[in-house]
């Protein structure tokens, strides 16, 4: 009999239920589900998290923070670099508010910015549903795939640098890693297919819960324009890049560049997250060029209300510390209420 597979839960309770001791806090989760729980501080104090969300950033800014669209217009309002873009709604959707922005207002919009584009649900998290397309055919179906999940869809030109996460906990810079795209680098024998088995089988013995999901359209169109298949063997040394996103989630990699940040890079990191009413805040930034040296040219990309490390975390045992000391400073910071 085939065993269940066990969903995965968020790292979150784990790691504060490993770190609240330090502060004789306790840490109570709901047994069922394991993605809601409470922090008793020694003064009786009482703080809840769920999921990645804990009791520190205000309501109005976390739900501002979750809806792409709505941020990137305050972030630009602000005065930051974002990338050009415009959403458009379901055919339900675009209906029951009485607008005209459909799926071939999108179309006609994605022809005025050139091919490609990115197109990628409204509030969505973990790089799900995003996107590079090339053509009309393409267009259609990513964007009907998109509208049954979500009834907000974004289409943005594409930029072009690396791809930055940068996490703010009030007047500092908790940590900063460049993410980089699910790749792999050729041997000269072994096919992409075996290629990303090898990959999948060394996420699990280092305990990274990530899955490389070999079904997912997006690698086999990104191949298809790359003019290769799940069948070609790169040459040696050889690196193909299976995505056009750099989440950690889809099997992206992380290095850590923490203590590497330009202070300018980290000053715009502190000084976003609080023009968007935050205290905690993952910032995500595209840079042409490198976050170690002094900004020219860069946009962002998100932000991110309850950055959540699980994909981060199980990278490596250095980062696990990493996300071990953010919670603790977040915990001290509740504990003190402010």
């Amino acid at each position: 009999m085939k065993k269940k597979k066990k969903h995965p839960t968020p790292i979150l309770g784990t790691v504060l239920q490993k770190i609240a001791p330090r502060i004789g806090a306790v840490v109570t989760m709901e047994p069922t589900w394991q993605i809601v729980g409470q922090v008793k501080f020694k003064s009786g104090k009482n703080c809840y998290f769920r999921y990645s969300t804990l009791d520190l950033n205000p309501m109005g800014a976390s739900e501002l923070a979750k809806d792409k669209d709505f941020a990137t217009y305050f972030i630009k309002k602000e005065g930051y670099p974002v990338v050009t873009g415009e959403a458009f709604f379901s055919a339900d959707w675009s209906k029951a508010i009485r607008s005209k922005r459909n799926i071939d207002a999108a179309y006609r919009y994605a022809q005025k910015l050139g091919w490609p584009v990115i197109v990628k649900p409204n509030s969505s998290s973990q790089g799900v549903g995003v996107t590079l397309v090339h053509n009309r055919v393409e267009f259609y179906r990513i964007m009907r795939q998109i509208f049954k999940r979500d009834r907000v869809a974004l289409v943005q030109k594409p930029v072009r640098g690396r791809d930055y996460r940068v996490v703010v906990l009030d007047d500092e810079i908790i940590s900063a890693y460049e993410r980089i795209p699910l790749n792999v680098t050729g041997d000269g024998r072994t096919t992409i297919m075996g290629l990303l088995r090898k990959k999948q089988r060394q996420f699990q013995a280092s305990s990274r819960d990530t899955s490389i999901r070999l079904e997912d359209p997006r690698i086999t169109l990104k191949l298809k324009h790359l003019g290769l298949s799940f069948k070609s063997i790169p040459k040696k040394a050889e690196r193909v890049f299976l995505l056009d996103n750099a989440n950690l989630s889809t099997g992206g990699d992380s290095l850590d560049v923490t203590h590497q940040i330009h202070p300018d890079f980290a000053q715009i990191a502190i000084k976003l997250t609080k023009d968007m009413g935050l205290r905690l805040c993952g910032v995500d930034l595209i840079i042409a060029g490198d976050i170690i040296q002094k900004p020219a040219t860069y946009w962002v990309l998100e932000i991110n209300s309850a950055p959540g490390l699980d994909h981060y975390a199980q990278t490596g045992k250095a980062q696990q510390q990493v996300v071990e000391d953010l919670y603790l400073r977040v915990l001290k910071s509740l504990e003190k209420g402010g």
